[in-house]
């Protein structure tokens, strides 16, 4: 997850506009359950040619789990919540404690003293269990995010919260390591792994701490957005990369490793073109797989134009995306691409006092984006796309959530995520695909209905279409007749994908809607 740091830099960069401006935008939204009127559309043809083959997608989709209050298993929010990525099913899942709750996240919080150490799992490990049970059977990725604050110099020892619960925006601190060095900082992080793979381990002391824990972690993430946390340069953050892989590798041998984890990928082809670059690591350390990040921000605009920054920022950021797989193809061609938070942020996201009620159709725009950049970064070749995030809350990215707060029900973000699951995965065939008409109803977010076509593993043909306005358009798919139509939409809202035969080759897929065709042969 974004800094709040990061998000307040990222905030001032799209837009200059002041509070009262912004407060007015979204007093406007409150209670509105759409952006905009919208007239009747034109409609929409759309075409596949099922015997050109454009690729073969290598994408899973999936979603990433932040630690936060609202997470542990005494809520009931994290139970219902976690009960859905339990039903989900899907692969992949990132996990991440992370720096606002340092006993969340931390498990060593103060230096070794004569010979005494503070590791301390009793807050987190009920988290990792509930996270372990509602991913099992499934590939995780791993990302203890947050390094313990000790480990840096800095002017005067840093201090936390004593209540868990209690955010703390302040506990990261420092650019240059302490005494012990990046030896320290690899050792604590083998020793975290090694309490959840293999048993338990020796402390500093050498003190045995048992814990019975020999969880399976396919994949381990080394740090996060670090070009803001720690302020790391990626020469910094190589040397970080290369001892933390080192140590874990050998308590966890099968582990494979993400590396990068960039909160801004666009700003700086320098930290592909050096980090790719095996010459730049260690002898023999593993370049497996790297993430960043991309959240839409529509900054102080009114709601009837989100629908337009937020495709057309999705565009910008796919740029991004080729030119970063251009430089892996190039350096290092057998390392993968997981884009592990993609999702939306409006303004004042950390700011409980400011915070206002979230339009309903946010939550369908922010989830039709996600499911069209589902389908361009599969054509792209990236290999995990993952939805940020399960639970947020005000004063803790709202915007960004996939469930309600209060109850833990999934919300429209997850639903969309949950179609993908059900109809797509890695090894799905693209087809060539066309979409003619309807340009007229869209002139703000350009052509309105995307669509892109899928022959499965299992041979069935289907076709994802995404409707990027808030208004309803008419669809003419030929050859849909008894066709199966899974959808979700403003009138589905948190209710799973609904579902029904087609009478013919015509529907209507409404506002910031996103459905899949399932073709009968």
């Amino acid at each position: 997850m974004t800094s709040r740091k990061s998000l307040t830099f990222r905030r001032s960069r799209l837009s200059r506009t002041g509070l009262p401006a912004l407060t007015a935008m979204i007093a406007t939204a409150l209670g509105t359950a759409g952006f905009a009127a919208g007239n009747a559309a034109s409609p929409v043809r759309i075409t596949a040619k099922w015997s050109d083959v454009t690729g073969v997608s290598h994408a899973t989709p999936t979603l990433q789990v932040v630690v936060n209050p609202l997470l542990r298993p005494e809520s009931p929010v994290s139970r219902r919540a976690l009960a859905a990525v339990r039903r989900l099913g899907a692969n992949d899942v990132r996990f991440v404690p992370w720096l606002p709750y340092p006993r969340l996240a931390v498990a060593e919080l103060k230096p070794p003293l004569n010979g005494q150490t503070s590791w301390n799992f009793k807050l987190i490990d009920p988290m990792v269990r509930a996270f372990m049970h509602a991913t099992r059977g499934h590939a995780v990725i791993m990302n203890f995010s947050t390094i313990p604050q000790w480990l840096f110099k800095t002017p005067k020892p840093v201090a936390y919260p004593h209540n868990p619960d209690q955010v703390d925006w302040g506990y990261e601190q420092g650019t240059h390591l302490g005494k012990g060095g990046l030896k320290a900082v690899a050792d604590y992080y083998a020793r975290l792994v090694s309490w959840y793979t293999r048993g338990g381990f020796r402390d500093e002391a050498g003190k045995w701490h048992r814990s019975g824990y020999h969880y399976q972690f396919a994949w381990w993430e080394v740090l996060n957005e670090v070009e803001w946390e720690h302020h790391m340069s990626v020469q910094v953050y190589t040397r970080y990369y290369d001892a933390i892989t080192a140590a874990i590798h050998r308590v966890s041998p099968k582990t494979r490793f993400v590396g990068m984890a960039l909160g801004e990928p666009g700003k700086d082809a320098g930290w592909f073109k050096y980090f790719l670059n095996r010459k730049n690591h260690a002898p023999g350390t593993p370049l497996n797989m790297i993430s960043y990040h991309f959240y839409a921000q529509p900054g102080t605009a009114p709601p009837a134009s989100w629908p337009g920054i937020f495709f057309r920022q999705a565009g910008q950021f796919l740029g991004t995306v080729r030119m970063a797989e251009k430089i892996c193809r190039k350096l290092s061609p057998g390392t993968k691409t997981d884009v592990d938070e993609l999702g939306s942020i409006l303004p004042h996201d950390t700011d409980a006092h400011l915070w206002r009620p979230i339009p309903h159709a946010y939550w369908n725009l922010s989830g039709a984006m996600y499911a069209y950049l589902y389908a361009k970064l599969a054509a792209i070749g990236i290999n995990v796309v993952g939805e940020s995030q399960l639970i947020g809350y005000p004063s803790q990215f709202p915007s960004v959530s996939m469930v309600n707060w209060h109850t833990g029900v999934p919300n429209a973000r997850f639903r969309v995520l949950e179609l993908l699951v059900r109809n797509f995965g890695p090894g799905d065939k693209m087809a060539a695909t066309k979409v003619r008409g309807g340009e007229k109803s869209a002139k703000r977010t350009g052509s309105a209905i995307f669509a892109q076509a899928f022959i499965t593993g299992n041979g069935a043909r289907k076709i994802l279409i995404v409707n990027r306005a808030d208004q309803a358009i008419p669809i003419t798919l030929p050859g849909a007749g008894n066709a199966e139509l899974q959808w979700v939409d403003q009138k589905t809202g948190s209710r799973p994908p609904e579902k029904r035969r087609l009478a013919g080759n015509q529907f209507v897929l409404n506002g910031l809607g996103v459905a899949v065709v399932k073709l009968i042969k």
